[in-house]
């Protein structure tokens, strides 16, 4: 997941001064409550944010069956590639999708006895509405979503807490905890929540979708089967990533996991007799988003997923790319691969597309004789570690 904290939509509703004096307040007592806290919708002049959205959840009486939901968006943006994220726009559109499922033409086949989004819609409206389409609307356009780390830990019973991805670097962010009393009144505590909390305790973390549009291997595999299938001829080769480990985490832990951006650039079955028939081909990007979980760092995950469908036996070399996304402004770095034509060697041109905030893991170019000698053997690049098959 993207770095939140670049993003800076629009400024908090809680001042920065008030929020780090409530984390100390937080920290020495370790929990405070607030008896009977009225849940407001935001303003017009209070646009919706992580911050209000977070604390505009919290004052919604959800159960378990809500709760069920979720993880089961997770869940499904999980099996597309995804981080462990519900986005609101699923929500309102079909419970229980997760990213990607739009694309497959899959959906959630679970009905819901009272899906959240009905929950969410009859709890605000007695509400003035925040524009003329009114809150669920602007919650549905918003391009927000619940990430629930270490959600595969889930006992299936603890309720959530609810917290929101802040503008500055924080280890620690306050949380709206629901709890309902025995006469039925409920009350909202704010505590404390850093990653070791989240380890042990469901937490909602209300943020920026940033991933949606990406292309992970497992999209890729559904959406074009044909990628895995034969080759046109059989003196050409695949090239395929097969294993994939990040021995760090890049980003702050209410950012989700790591989003590593793996771009090869080759030229797909070149066969040429002359230098002119460079012409006749144009440089092919294959672009691939891994998202590596917070749990899963340090895990060898399997892929199996193409980067170069057929390899010739005159493509020398393919230009390789991996950086881990933290937006900024587009750029490209350009760089020239190798083609052989009657053992003479000729440059083709490559611009692999990455933004100026990114963390480049590694780049350079790998060759054919490199694919043959490491056929099937992880190596590292940068702070990833990455087996190749090629064959």
């Amino acid at each position: 997941m993207k770095n939140f904290i670049s993003k800076k939509k629009s400024p908090l509703p809680l001042p920065l001064a008030l929020l780090s004096a409530a984390i100390l307040s937080f920290q020495a007592c370790e929990e405070t409550s607030q008896p009977l806290i009225s849940q407001e919708v935001p303003s017009v002049e209070s646009e919706i944010t992580p911050a209000s959205v977070a604390k505009a959840l919290s004052g919604i009486p959800f159960t378990l069956d809500q709760v069920r939901e979720v993880w089961d968006g997770v869940n499904a943006s999980c099996a597309n590639g995804y981080d462990e994220e519900y986005t609101f726009a699923d929500m309102f559109s079909s419970p229980g999708q997760g990213v990607g499922d739009k694309a497959l033409g899959t959906r959630s086949m679970t009905e819901y006895p009272e899906p959240f989004r009905d929950l969410i819609s009859a709890h605000f409206s007695g509400y003035p509405a925040t524009r003329s389409s009114g809150f669920s609307d602007d919650l549905f356009s918003s391009g927000l979503q619940i990430y629930w780390p270490y959600s595969e830990d889930w006992d299936k019973i603890s309720m959530p807490v609810i917290t929101f991805c802040p503008e500055i670097a924080l280890e620690s962010n306050v949380a709206y905890q629901r709890e309902e009393l025995p006469g039925g009144q409920w009350i909202v505590k704010e505590i404390v929540v850093d990653e070791a909390y989240a380890r042990e305790h469901p937490v909602w973390v209300i943020g920026w979708n940033e991933d949606a549009l990406a292309m992970t291997p497992q999209m890729l595999d559904r959406l074009h089967p044909e990628s895995i299938g034969t080759r046109a001829a059989t003196d050409f080769k695949t090239l395929k990533l097969k294993e994939f480990k990040a021995h760090i985490q890049y980003d702050p832990w209410y950012s989700g996991g790591a989003e590593f951006f793996v771009k090869c650039g080759s030229l797909k079955a070149f066969t040429a007799t002359v230098a002119s028939d460079l012409t006749k081909y144009t440089p092919e990007i294959t672009d691939l988003m891994i998202k590596v979980k917070r749990k899963q760092v340090g895990t060898s995950l399997r892929y199996n997923t193409v980067l170069v469908p057929e390899w010739s036996n005159q493509l020398s070399e393919c230009v390789f790319l991996i950086h881990e996304d933290d937006g900024g402004k587009s750029t490209t770095w350009k760089a020239n691969g190798e083609v052989k034509i009657k053992s003479k060697a000729y440059g083709f041109s490559v611009e692999l597309p990455y933004h100026r905030n990114d963390d480049i893991v590694w780049r350079g170019k790998l060759s054919s004789s490199y694919f043959e000698k490491n056929n099937g053997i992880a190596n590292r690049y940068g702070d990833v570690s990455i087996t190749f098959v090629f064959n």
